[in-house]
């Protein structure tokens, strides 16, 4: 733990985007409630800009990492994929940033939350692998995509007993979650749990109890749909303080 704070400071990944709305450069992104949860949970937030070279130094200034979610998808070759999506959008620099983060952090047990595109992210460093399109590859798929607002729920997902999902969450079976993603976990890792499923078989979480903190979920647990929601940020911040 970084011993120069009370707090633990928590590094969360920024989205990117290229000229336009915002700005007429290249900007950064981060929704609010992002740093809202892990402000409310105890720690400190600090975003993390796309700067592959600084990882090292930006590892030590952090006592653990938050990979967020986005409207891009991981590169299918980075998972092993022969074929891409046609719905596939990237952002390589942002991919290899957070890559090189989540496993500098986990290299170090730092405790690592990743968030929708970032449990994906995870899976894949650990050696998993992604469905491309849900639609295409599971019949009679929920809408993953919801049509209403993300800061409602939009489905449940089940809770796999046992599992540091279901700890931290207090052995709930099921919690309402929003939705916001088009693709998911295919093939975990090898020593990966599945912690959580949606009802038409969708990986929703995912863990590895090799390390003490290593938690994926596919909703956004930012939005405290559920009172889970906030557990999972208290659980982050508990072992971030350690």
């Amino acid at each position: 733990m970084n011993t120069t704070h009370k707090k633990p400071v928590i590094g969360i990944t920024l989205d990117s985007e290229q000229p336009g709305g915002y700005s007429k450069f290249p900007w950064y992104a981060l929704r609010e409630n992002y740093a809202g949860a892990v402000t409310a949970a105890g720690g400190i937030p600090m975003p993390l800009p796309h700067e592959i070279d600084l990882v090292p130094d930006l590892l030590d200034l952090i006592d653990g990492l938050v990979v967020t979610g986005g409207a891009f998808d991981v590169d299918p070759s980075l998972f092993g994929a022969q074929e891409r999506h046609s719905t596939v959008v990237t952002k390589d620099r942002r991919t290899r940033f957070e890559w090189a983060m989540a496993e500098g952090a986990l290299k170090r047990d730092m405790p690592v939350l990743g968030i929708c595109g970032g449990q994906q992210l995870l899976n894949v460093i650990l050696g998993g692998s992604l469905i491309q399109h849900i639609p295409d590859s599971v019949e009679d798929c929920l809408p993953h995509e919801q049509p209403n607002p993300r800061n409602e729920p939009g489905h449940d997902v089940s809770v796999e007993p046992g599992t540091l999902l279901a700890r931290i969450v207090g052995d709930v079976r099921h919690l309402s979650v929003n939705s916001a993603h088009h693709q998911a976990v295919g093939t975990v890792g090898p020593g990966v749990i599945i912690n959580s499923r949606a009802s038409d078989g969708v990986i929703e979480g995912i863990e590895h109890p090799g390390y003490r903190y290593c938690l994926g979920v596919q909703w956004h647990p930012e939005f405290h749909i559920s009172s889970g929601d906030s557990r999972i940020f208290d659980m982050l911040i508990a072992e971030a303080a350690k």
